[in-house]
């Protein structure tokens, strides 16, 4: 797998060939100053196996938001739609027998597009949400995540249904000045400085065909990329896996035994592998819970008896108990200052 040198997380290489040719071809950036940012030749950036530190593409975001002044860049580079230029994840999901079975294909692959950033899929009765999650808060890029979130609803509307919608859109991040772009294109109810990036949908979509799928496309791009799943598995710490079995295992109180045997591991193994890594179970398992506990919150969708339930507390009463020690507010206090109406 061709990939700068690096120890950290790294991205494929889609999205930064895709901001790159963005800034060369509108000569904010000459190439020269590309492969300073990057550590690397341009041309490698065509590699489709392409590797590049999170720390080099993110500093790429910070010059081109400096170089074009546009705080909007990542929502308008995510409503660019061609084919030709996405990634090979973007196609499995596309030529998916279903919304399901691509949904399944996105959140297994997510490693491959960003290592920094977890994926999961979560059921909340008639509704779905997938939820994007950065352990490491200095690996969160707004224009990224922008682009990100942008990128999926955009292509969904031109692959599936152009009038595909999503019920609600939550984000880590403060509300911009250029919100007005979010409503432009998301079209829904949102929540600012929820804790965690979300998107929620109908239920109902899961079963959909997708309308323009190809299996034999999708069959042969799955064995190239399952290959690389497998060169990149190692790099991913045993926290990581940890915190996406107690996301999959809520509203189920974290058990480190549950967990363990979800890893097929021991708990003893379990427990001296984050160790190793200088982490603790009962940590991952309260900052799970915390960003989970403030997005519930934040939106407004559920009681707070029913959100304690959801983050796996037995009673409510537990629950505030934790929410005051992570905020310094009760939770009926901290809706108050976040929730917003919809359309705002």
């Amino acid at each position: 797998m061709s990939q700068s040198q690096t120890s950290g997380p790294t991205v494929n290489a889609s999205g930064t060939l895709l901001l790159s040719d963005h800034l060369q071809s509108r000569g904010y950036c000459d190439q020269n100053r590309l492969e300073q940012l990057l550590g690397m030749p341009l041309t490698t950036l065509q590699d489709p196996d392409c590797r590049v530190p999170v720390t080099r593409y993110h500093a790429l975001w910070q010059e081109a938001l400096e170089t074009t002044g546009d705080a909007a860049l990542g929502l308008r580079l995510g409503e660019v739609v061609d084919p030709d230029r996405m990634g090979l994840m973007s196609h499995i999901f596309f030529n998916s027998d279903t919304v399901a079975h691509a949904m399944d294909e996105y959140v297994r692959l997510q490693g491959l597009v960003n290592e920094a950033v977890q994926l999961i899929r979560v059921h909340e009765g008639d509704q779905v949400r997938l939820v994007w999650q950065v352990p490491d808060p200095t690996h969160y890029c707004i224009a990224d995540m922008e682009r990100t979130l942008s990128a999926a609803l955009t292509r969904a509307r031109h692959f599936i249904h152009p009038d595909l919608a999503i019920t609600q859109l939550t984000l880590a991040h403060e509300s911009p000045l250029h919100v007005a772009h979010y409503h432009r294109i998301f079209r829904c109810p949102m929540v600012f400085a929820a804790g965690e990036v979300s998107v929620a949908f109908p239920a109902r979509y899961l079963d959909g065909p997708l309308p323009r799928r190809n299996p034999h496309v999708h069959s042969a791009l799955l064995g190239h990329v399952n290959r690389l799943v497998r060169q990149l598995r190692p790099q991913q710490s045993t926290a990581q896996r940890v915190r996406r079995a107690i996301a999959r295992q809520l509203p189920r109180t974290p058990d480190a035994d549950r967990v363990a045997a979800a890893l097929n591991m021991s708990r003893q193994t379990l427990y001296r592998k984050l160790k190793k890594e200088g982490e603790g179970f009962q940590h991952l398992a309260e900052s799970v819970r915390q960003q989970r506990g403030l997005r519930l919150v934040a939106e407004g969708r559920y009681a707070l008896s029913e959100i304690a339930f959801l983050l796996g507390f037995s009673e409510l009463s537990a629950f505030s108990r934790a929410f005051k020690r992570w905020t310094g507010e009760s939770p009926a206090h901290y809706r108050r200052n976040h929730e917003q109406p919809p359309g705002d």
